[in-house]
């Protein structure tokens, strides 16, 4: 009992027809294109252009670090915090203004770090940075 339409000598479409398909893709991709735009509003800028250059490293670093129990090092080396003030003023005396790198301990007291920030401001340097992780 099988079900038939039509004469046998005739056949049957036997693919499938995909232009009703592409059709609906293409019509989903124009609402997707023109959506997407809409979403993402973008301002026109004329962004200036300048002729600014890299500048190098400086010269010096001096790197001064903190511990937790408020102990003072230059680079490796455990100081006090008069020591550190000489040494300070020598940096100055020479005529160099190097970058100092602070580190400190995230539990170190602030007054140890005030104090190190003043030990650098009377000797007149004035590039300080903190350094993190």
């Amino acid at each position: 009992m099988a079900f038939h339409l039509g004469d046998e000598e005739t056949q049957g479409i036997s693919g499938m027809n995909l232009i009703p398909l592409i059709d609906i893709m293409l019509v989903l991709m124009i609402i997707f294109l023109v959506t997407a735009t809409v979403m993402n509003p973008t301002v026109p800028l004329e962004l200036p252009e300048t002729s600014a250059t890299i500048s190098d490293l400086p010269d010096e670093v001096l790197q001064v670090s903190i511990d937790k129990d408020s102990g003072l090092f230059w680079d490796e080396e455990a100081l006090t915090l008069e020591q550190l003030q000489v040494r300070f003023e020598q940096a100055s005396k020479e005529g160099r203004n190097p970058n100092i790198h602070l580190r400190a301990d995230k539990d170190t007291r602030y007054d140890m770090v005030a104090q190190v920030l003043a030990a650098a401001s009377n000797a007149g340097l004035t590039k300080i940075a903190f350094v993190n992780k």
